[in-house]
């Protein structure tokens, strides 16, 4: 007679499997690709433990374990995310949007509203500037990013997510960039100092790409290139926001203020690490 496999001895199992490969969190990957695979959320999977799996459905799991397994995140695994409470495609031309970012949207929102222009430099999947323009129904939101692949993952996002008509998503280099003038410009560039690449995690070292990641020998190359060109971008009054990294907080506030930006703050995300970095463009009295 054939094993029964239901539901929760696939999960046992696959936690386990994972857990001897190192893989923190086993259990809830294994939750997460079992519930997206039988269209369940995970409070239907936890109704659903005696079921037993057909042999088409464990072939597929199966094979999303073999792909887990290889260390490729579960995110590019079944090509989709949530940011903001927004879905999102996701593939390995942008990085996976995590949940620190989101304290970005947060301090973007506290600096404008109404009618306002936002300009979102490294676009990416395009989480920020999406999530900036479903909260902002007047504003006017732009976005860049070097990375035709990027960009088309972006618009994709911004259709998806009912905003596509009030966005201008764009491939360009930050360097020879024109625009403005803006009242917000938000930005989560490469911040990875070279010398850590190499011992990232595999799941970001293997999967994630590298032009997404690469921050230059001490993580703070493109922070020098937004003090450089964003603050002739802005209006007066208005803000640049960054997320930085571990350890970065403070020379970007030292770079920030030698740009002459005013207003010099730091935020930390929920787990208190400083993550935000802004600075004021002086209006004229």
């Amino acid at each position: 007679m054939a094993e029964r496999w239901t539901v929760l001895k696939i999960l046992q199992w696959t936690a386990g499997y994972f857990r001897e490969r190192g893989i923190e969190e086993g259990r809830r990957d294994a939750e997460i690709m079992l519930a997206d695979l039988l269209g369940l959320d995970r409070v239907g999977l936890y109704l659903n433990y005696d079921k037993p799996l057909t042999p088409d459905e464990q072939a597929a799991f199966r094979a999303l374990v073999g792909r887990r397994a290889r260390r490729e995140p579960v995110q590019y695994i079944l090509g989709h995310t949530e940011f903001w409470s927004l879905p999102l495609q996701v593939t390995p031309a942008v990085l996976i949007p995590r949940p620190d970012t989101e304290v970005l949207v947060e301090e973007g929102l506290k600096r404008v509203s109404g009618a306002c222009r936002i300009l979102d430099i490294g676009l990416g999947s395009g989480a920020v500037a999406i999530a900036l323009a479903h909260e902002l129904a007047e504003a006017q939101v732009e976005g860049i990013d070097l990375s035709a692949a990027a960009l088309q993952v972006a618009l994709g996002n911004a259709e998806r997510n009912g905003v596509a008509a009030r966005v201008d998503f764009r491939q360009a280099d930050l360097a020879s960039f024109q625009g403005g003038p803006y009242d917000l410009v938000v930005s989560n560039p490469p911040y990875i100092p070279e010398g850590d690449l190499a011992g990232l995690m595999p799941e970001v070292k293997d999967f994630e790409p590298r032009l997404a990641l690469a921050g230059g020998a001490d993580g703070l190359d493109c922070y020098r290139i937004l003090a450089a060109r964003v603050p002739a971008m802005l209006r007066q009054g208005g803000w640049l926001l960054v997320e930085v990294g571990i350890d970065q907080a403070e020379s970007v506030q030292r770079l920030f203020a030698a740009a002459g930006l005013s207003e010099i703050c730091c935020r930390d995300d929920y787990a208190g690490v400083p993550r935000v970095v802004g600075g004021r463009k002086a209006a004229v009295s």
